[in-house]
Formats: structure tokens, C-alpha cells, sequence
């Protein structure tokens, strides 16, 4: 079946402009690394995320034991915005975690490749929502993309929106493997019209992940959907975000692109574990390891 987005939206990026833009948010960020509300704002918009081979139920529970506890361990301090972690140990976090205003998220529908049936990516789905998932993050088919099967994407996506009902569903574009900033423009539209309610740079397993220009594109999508449909979509850079330098700079962009109402946990997160520490070292200004206490975190 054919299937396109041209006449309805805008897919065509002009590169020139792109880091134009760019260049000029990088300057206004540059002054905000030491802005202690603004680093405040970025640590409450973190997916604290574990997505390791080794993950198993101890670690599920101390995510969710540092995460309970760190109001009392911070006071004045927002918490993280969510625990991110594989659907097998959503009901260690589920079991364990007591901060009532923390999302649990889990990845789904054959993360991190996507590279599973269908009925799979489904049933995964539902199952990481009855064991206690607030929040979906799936990675559409890139490979089904790229051979311009933009219909089955969008079906699938579809779905999974479906299954999901009133919970979260973060897609995961994967912009690093996709070939040029156009086709970061039409991803983003397949899956916000699929049902997206955010869109996702990356898994963090493949480089590059969350950049600049990718995150500014997906903003210009967001803007555009939301000036034609009303809808609002949120943003999740993920994969790399690491200091207080990458989080101002999108949450830069995000600003402004899209405004101030995006500037909150429900519609701008930060994908990452490292960020989390960085920034409260910023902020309290001393060396802070409290997330990264027993086995560090990679994503």
C-alpha cells in the first residue's frame, strides 16, 4: 500500500538552517550551565536508566531503593521523572519503588533492534504493562524504513499505541541510522501520527545518538504536527547525553522550538543514568556518586 506524509506535512530540512539554528542555541546554553534552576528543571525530566545484559531483580530493586529514597537523601531536590528499565524487571521496580510521582518505563516490542514479529512486539507490550509499566519505549522498524515501507511502520507503531491504551508510548527513531535529516523529519511524522505521545532519538546502542541536529528536527516536527493537529507531542533525547553541557543545549532547543509548555517531565526527558549525578554534582557543587553507588550504569 502507498503510503505518504508529503502532502500533509512539510518533510524537506534545509541543512543550512539546521545549523544556523544550531549555533545560535548553543550560545544561549553556554550561559545556563551554571543556571541552578535550569539544571534543576533538566535532573527532574531523567529516565533514570538501566539497560544491561546483567540487569536482573537487584538491580531493579536498587534503582528503585535510591530513587525512594532520594528526597530524604536531597531534600529541595525534584526527583527523577522515571526508572527506564527491560520489561523483566518492571515488577522489581514496580515492588520496590515508593516516590509515587516516578513513572516506571520499560522498553518493549523487541528493543533494542526491533527485529522481532509483530504479535511479539505486542504481547511484549501487554505483558510489561501488567507486571507495572507506566511507559512504553519501543524503537520503530528502521529496517522496514529504510526500504520505504512507511505503511507497515506506521501500522505497527499503530498497535502498539493501541495496546497501550492511556500509557505512554516513547518511539524510538534511531536517528543515528537513519540516513539523512529528511528522513529524521518523516520518522518523526510517521510516529506522531501513528500515536506517539513522544519521540525518541535513540536506544543509546548505536552511535550517533541523541545530536543537536536531530533533536532540533524532531522539534521542528513536533511544532508543525502540533500547529496542524493540536496534539502535543513530547521529546526524549537519549543515548549520550552525559553532562550539564548536552542536557541545556536540548533542553535549549526544546525551549526554543517549541516553548515553555514543553518544558516539563511530561513533555521533555532526558534518556541516560550518567546525566543524573553530573548534574547534582553541579548543583550541589561537590563530587556526588548516589546513582552510580553499586555497579555503575552504561547507556
Amino acid at each position: 500500500m502507498d503510503f505518504s506524509l508529503d502532502d500533509k506535512f512539510n518533510i524537506d530540512v534545509d541543512a543550512s538552517e539546521v545549523e544556523k539554528a544550531i549555533n545560535k542555541f548553543k550560545g544561549i546554553a553556554k550561559t545556563r550551565q551554571e543556571d541552578i534552576d535550569v539544571l534543576k528543571r533538566c535532573f527532574s525530566m531523567i529516565d533514570l536508566t538501566t539497560l544491561n545484559t546483567s540487569d536482573g531483580y537487584e538491580r531493579g530493586k536498587l534503582f528503585a531503593d535510591k530513587v525512594s529514597q532520594f528526597p530524604d537523601q536531597f531534600p529541595g531536590m525534584p526527583n527523577v521523572a522515571a526508572i527506564c528499565i527491560y520489561p523483566s524487571i518492571v515488577a522489581a521496580v514496580k515492588e520496590n519503588l515508593k516516590a509515587s510521582n516516578v513513572k516506571i518505563a520499560s522498553v518493549a516490542a523487541g528493543f533494542p533492534a526491533s527485529q522481532t514479529f509483530l504479535e511479539i512486539k505486542l504481547s511484549e507490550c501487554e505483558m510489561a504493562l501488567e507486571h507495572g509499566a507506566d511507559e512504553l519505549d519501543v524503537v520503530m522498524s528502521v529496517g522496514t524504513f529504510l526500504e520505504g515501507d512507511y505503511f507497515t511502520v506506521f501500522s505497527e507503531l499503530q498497535q502498539i499505541k493501541e495496546v497501550a491504551e492511556n500509557a505512554r508510548v516513547k518511539v524510538i527513531l534511531e536517528t543515528g541510522a537513519l540516513p539523512s535529516l529528511n528522513d529524521i523529519k518523516l520518522a518523526s511524522f510517521l510516529a506522531m501520527e501513528a500515536g506517539a505521545d513522544f519521540i525518541k532519538t535513540s536506544t543509546g546502542k548505536l552511535e550517533p545518538a541523541a545530536t543537536p541536529e536531530a533533536v532540533y528536527v524532531m522539534c521542528s516536527a513536533i511544532n508543525e504536527f502540533f500547529n496542524k493537529t493540536g496534539r502535543k507531542v513530547g521529546i526524549k533525547p537519549a543515548g549520550g547525553v552525559s553532562n550539564s553541557h548536552d542536557a541545556t543545549l536540548f533542553y535549549t532547543i526544546v525551549e526554543q522550538v517549541l516553548g515553555q509548555d514543553w518544558l516539563y517531565p511530561g513533555l521533555l526527558r532526558f534518556g541516560t543514568s550518567r546525566l543524573a549525578d553530573v548534574l547534582l554534582s553541579d548543583i550541589l557543587g561537590n563530587k556526588v556518586k548516589y546513582f552510580s553507588t553499586s555497579s555503575a550504569v552504561k547507556y
